[in-house]
């Protein structure tokens, strides 16, 4: 049976795009996922949602337990994840407002517990990683995103970093040079952690601003955020509904 994790990032963890709403308090081995967890169906599908940042977005974004958040799907028997996440935008063609189909990560982070495997005593734990993001799940949506008229990238490598500040000139510059065509702080650990427990990952970003590359612009600012993020959150939710019908076991 499919059952699909929504993990929703800021402006979209809300359970209202649910059915039959039941909420399931759940304590992991590794602590307290991020909210409680919302549980119900779209269009006749098992789904379960939780706020990656809590439901007041009380946890930075070094505070949020991916562990605890992954364990937590785990328990209610997630079969597939799609995360949602606000992210700047790296190259020019990515405009605000523009989804990414995210296909690469680069980790940038610090403090982040970012295995299960706090030690080997057990055996060795090394997960491949060469491709975290699902295929089946990145074609699904981008082909329902192209399908509702919406601005999509079929792919895109994100930088995440540790926040909760934003990047120097210096860094966005240097992460462009890497690749990076998107940065937020959220994404790596989750889909590390996702692949350590063998469930398919994937997730939708969406350009929420230029970071600080582009100096003809004013630097970021976190209200500038939220935002365009508020106003274009519904055609995220609409490309969730979409979707979750379509995938296969």
């Amino acid at each position: 049976m499919i059952k699909i994790g929504i993990i929703g990032g800021s402006g979209l963890d809300d359970p209202d795009i649910l059915k039959n709403v039941e909420k399931h308090k759940i304590t992991t081995p590794y602590g307290d996922p991020s909210s409680t967890l919302h549980s119900g169906k779209i269009s006749g599908i098992e789904t379960v949602l939780l706020a990656r940042h809590g439901r007041r977005h009380q946890y930075s974004p070094s505070q949020v337990n991916n562990r605890a958040n992954i364990s937590a799907f785990q328990t209610l028997g997630v079969t597939h994840i799609i995360a949602t996440t606000a992210c700047g935008s790296l190259r020019q063609e990515i405009d605000r407002g523009h989804l990414v189909i995210l296909d690469q990560f680069i980790d940038f982070t610090r403090f982040r517990k970012n295995t299960f495997a706090d030690s080997f005593h057990e055996g060795p734990v090394h997960t491949a990683m060469a491709h975290p993001f699902n295929a089946q799940l990145r074609d699904l949506l981008f082909q329902q995103a192209r399908a509702l008229d919406l601005a999509v990238h079929d792919k895109g490598c994100v930088v995440t970093i540790e926040g909760p500040r934003f990047s120097t000139v210096a860094e966005s510059n240097m992460f462009r040079l890497w690749g990076a065509d998107v940065i937020n702080m959220s994404t790596a650990p989750e889909a590390m952690l996702a692949n350590e427990a063998g469930i398919p990952y994937a997730a939708v970003a969406m350009s929420t601003d230029y970071d600080c590359w582009k100096e003809d612009e004013q630097p970021v600012t976190w209200d500038e955020i939220l935002q365009v993020f508020n106003h274009n959150a519904d055609n995220v939710k609409k490309l969730l509904v979409q979707t979750i019908p379509r995938i296969k076991p």
